[in-house]
């Protein structure tokens, strides 16, 4: 088994370690471009080729412990029953859940797994889609619609980074006062427009599909869009909510290895560790 960090980082026993790396290789319903079945694993092997020292601390210094990849293998019950079981694992352990996608909608099990452990907590998405269909190309359960399936559970949710999504998804923003920061907007007012609402939950999971980065920066995902993030912008945004939030688990998702471009796998790597060293 790829451990995170690789060799750098001594792995530490499920009881020690503050993060626990969670794979899940899950791709079922990947509309456009396809690979984040292999995206928790090029991560791994990317993270070996880190610095220990982000540049403000050593968040390996917490402890590091990398779980087996959950089996996706069976139906769409069985597989949110493991990611569950594993979220929930990790939970009791007294650790956080990292978890490395895999397509974006796995995300509502790790949600409602951090949900039961905590009570009222709130998502902080970062994405450019809004993902609010209520289905996808027949189902439901779509990468989408999985922000649609979070909005049902009632945990609030806030927005950042979007750029592409349909009249249904736009609708339902309104209707149901669902917070959000566009891209464009980012682009023009700075990251003084994203502000949580004063009642957002005191507890956050962090949700990071990967196409919220420019697509000139991360191409290597399923649906880039232009006019993203920059890399120094969600570095800030991240840090700066979990200053005012206490974070209790991110993921990190939609990454579509590229072969031969290995610099994404780095980038998609850094990523995932500069945002443990931000909570």
């Amino acid at each position: 088994m790829t451990n995170f960090h690789g060799d750098d980082v001594q792995p530490s026993s499920p009881d020690k370690a503050f993060f626990h790396i969670i794979p899940v290789p899950y791709e079922a319903s990947v509309s456009y471009g396809h690979g984040t079945a292999q995206g928790p694993q090029t991560i791994l092997e990317a993270s070996a080729q880190l610095e220990l020292f982000d540049g403000h601390g050593i968040p390996a210094e917490r402890g590091i412990y990398t779980a087996p990849a959950v089996d996706c293998s069976g139906t769409r019950e069985e597989v949110w029953a493991r990611i569950e079981t594993a979220v929930a694992g990790a939970l009791a352990a007294g650790g956080m859940p990292v978890v490395l996608g895999g397509e974006h909608s796995l995300t509502s099990a790790v949600v409602k797994a951090v949900a039961e452990k905590y009570g009222r907590i709130g998502v902080v998405q970062f994405d450019a889609h809004a993902d609010l269909r209520d289905s996808y190309e027949g189902s439901i359960w779509s990468h989408a619609s999985v922000m649609k399936r979070i909005h049902d559970m009632g945990i609030p949710i806030y927005q950042i980074g979007t750029r592409s999504y349909c009249m249904e998804e736009h609708t339902l923003r309104a209707k149901d006062s669902i917070p959000y920061v566009d891209a464009e907007r980012l682009a023009a007012e700075g990251l003084d427009a994203v502000q949580l609402p004063a009642d957002f939950p005191e507890h956050i999971f962090i949700t990071f599909d990967i196409d919220a980065l420019d697509g000139a920066i991360m191409p290597a995902t399923g649906t880039p869009v232009p006019g993203g993030l920059s890399w120094y912008q969600a570095q800030w945004l991240v840090r700066r909510i979990c200053r005012e939030r206490k974070c209790v688990g991110f993921d990190v998702v939609e990454y579509a290895p590229i072969d031969g471009f290995h610099a994404f796998d780095f980038a998609a790597a850094q990523l995932v560790y500069n945002i443990m060293g931000s909570v």
